[in-house]
């Protein structure tokens, strides 16, 4: 069970790290996903889940696939 702690952990540090490297502050992509900056928070911290849907709309957002919002390497 703690390998699936460290995973979500890691699919948190990444939402954060794209958000971050795109220049969004949590308000402006709360923004784009219609949701609110207290969701965004919530979710980079752990204190929300992060439905499939959600996940969705942030690989959308971000453009990427869901592969690699979940930090999987994609080998080409």
């Amino acid at each position: 069970m703690q390998d699936i702690k460290n995973y979500d952990a890691q699919i948190r540090l990444n939402i954060r790290n794209l958000r971050k490297q795109r220049g969004l502050s949590q308000e402006k992509l709360a923004e784009l996903l219609d949701s609110s900056r207290e969701h965004i928070n919530r979710m980079e911290s752990g204190k929300d889940n992060i439905s499939l849907l959600f996940f969705i709309k942030l690989a959308s957002v971000f453009e990427i696939s869901l592969d690699e919002l979940a930090g999987f390497k994609i080998k080409k």
